[in-house]
């Protein structure tokens, strides 16, 4: 599996965290059914550019002049950012995570090839792919659904357009400027390479001609994988990946995130809270979380309404999570309830089809918030223990490790301070058993009292044992 990584010349924003955390979940899910999955996901450090103007415009050469650092400095800064927020998202790590500054030698190489075989060409020092021979032999746009003919009545007239012999033609390779920062010689002059050929000289190099899956944002469809397929497409007679899975946008307030709107929220304000859009500080957990409450596909809307809902669902899901541990039962095939163990085994089973049936998210924590209450009716004694077998027990358990931890990679945002959290309450709650034995009502009740001040329920249970739960 191959992913369009960032390009680290600024912070992430919310934006980048959806396609990010999407295939993560995927990669969970391919690893959790078994496969063996070599994930690669880029580094974009050079050659990411727009071509606004006389010259293109590489991004992280235009930041570093901005921020008054060499080039590398602000990548590595970014990309420092970049791994800690995958981290505070729980993403697992990729297999193979390659740079674009560290295969210039594999691009120029493919870029040798494309034009040997006829489908690219030098003009002034750079060098653009053919889009429209290349349309002659092979269907251009059958990715996007782009028309060709469309394309040349789209695209943008720019000030260098003399050089390409078609509008539509994407650069390979740009000639740097005497004030370029990021350069390296080649065959045609120092320059820097064009975004599209970094990812089929990456993908190519570590999966080979064909691989399996290649992901990565809707807004890449066109032109980055249109490309992609063009360039590989001429050097290795085939097309490079036989699934092509694109995470639809994050709107806020139903506009596109854009910095025109001024509405882009980084990451680092996402979890601080500090944004003018935002009302408080979100944890990663709930952001993942609501991400994972919509079907990669579909457009999801930012609000603060919808990130509060997500962050109380979150709980509920968790704190049934966890009083799963503290429940037992006793069914027999006699007392068990058929009606209640067949509702949960097809639960429990729709679970997979989901996930089979294209990564379906959304649909699988539905049907878990279906069985919380059955597990918080279990824990309150609203349901008896007599009601389930122990198979059936030990399936929602273990459907819950899986898909809970394991597949959507939701973990307590807090860590090692709910950790913390709980060692006092199991010490009071040893306290209050002691003080109850000794008939010290008045000490029992005051330890419950001042929790409760606090939001913290203890509950006395039939069996003697105590429980307890936040408001």
């Amino acid at each position: 599996m191959y992913v369009c990584g960032p390009t680290v010349s600024g912070e992430s924003h919310l934006g980048h965290a959806r396609p990010f955390i999407t295939f993560d979940i995927i990669y969970r899910y391919l690893l959790h059914l078994g496969f063996r999955v070599r994930y690669v996901r880029n580094i974009t450090d050079a050659g990411h550019f727009e071509e606004e103007g006389r010259e293109a415009e590489d991004k992280i050469s235009k930041k570093a002049t901005i921020e008054k650092l060499e080039p590398m400095e602000l990548v590595q800064k970014y990309t420092n950012l970049f791994h800690w927020a995958m981290r505070k998202f729980n993403n697992l790590e990729p297999n193979i995570e390659p740079t674009a500054t560290g295969h210039i030698v594999e691009q120029i190489e493919m870029i040798k090839k494309i034009i040997s075989a006829g489908y690219a060409y030098q003009a002034n020092g750079s060098v653009y792919f053919d889009v429209k021979k290349y349309a002659e032999k092979y269907p251009y746009g059958k990715l996007s659904g782009r028309i060709l003919d469309d394309l040349a009545e789209t695209t943008r007239e720019l000030e260098n357009q003399e050089e390409k012999r078609n509008r539509q033609d994407f650069a390979l390779w740009k000639s740097a400027p005497p004030e370029h920062i990021m350069r390296w010689q080649s065959p045609w002059g120092e320059g820097f390479p064009g975004w599209h050929i970094e990812c089929s000289a990456m993908s190519t190099k570590y999966l080979g001609d064909e691989f399996d899956i290649h992901g990565g944002g809707m807004d890449l469809l066109f032109p980055h994988h249109e490309s992609e397929i063009a360039q590989s497409t001429i050097c290795n007679h085939k097309i490079p990946a036989r699934y092509w899975l694109h995470n639809n946008m994050i709107t806020i307030n139903g506009k596109k995130m854009g910095k025109s709107y001024n509405n882009v929220i980084r990451l680092t304000e996402l979890f601080s809270g500090d944004h003018p859009l935002l009302e408080q500080a979100y944890s990663p957990m709930t952001i993942r979380f609501f991400i994972l409450q919509t079907h990669y596909r579909s457009t999801l809307d930012f609000g603060n309404e919808a990130l509060q809902a997500a962050e109380k669902g979150l709980k509920r899901l968790w704190e049934a999570y966890k009083n799963l541990e503290t429940i037992e039962v006793n069914g027999t095939q006699e007392t068990a309830s058929n009606d209640l163990q067949n509702r949960i085994k097809t639960l429990l089973q729709e679970l997979d089809e989901f996930m089979n049936d294209d990564f379906n998210t959304a649909k699988v924590l539905a049907n878990l918030f279906e069985i919380v209450p059955i597990i918080n009716s279990l824990r309150d004694g609203h349901i008896s223990p007599s009601s389930l077998d122990t198979d059936t027990l030990a399936s929602i358990k273990q459907y819950f490790k899986n898909y809970v931890e394991d597949i959507l990679g939701l973990q307590d945002d807090n860590g090692s301070e709910h950790s913390k959290l709980q060692g006092v309450l199991d010490l009071l709650i040893e306290i209050r058993k002691d003080a109850r034995t000794r008939k010290d009502y008045a000490t029992s009740d005051k330890i419950r009292h001042q929790l409760q001040q606090i939001g913290i329920l203890m509950k006395d249970e039939k069996d003697g044992k105590m429980s307890y739960s936040f408001e």
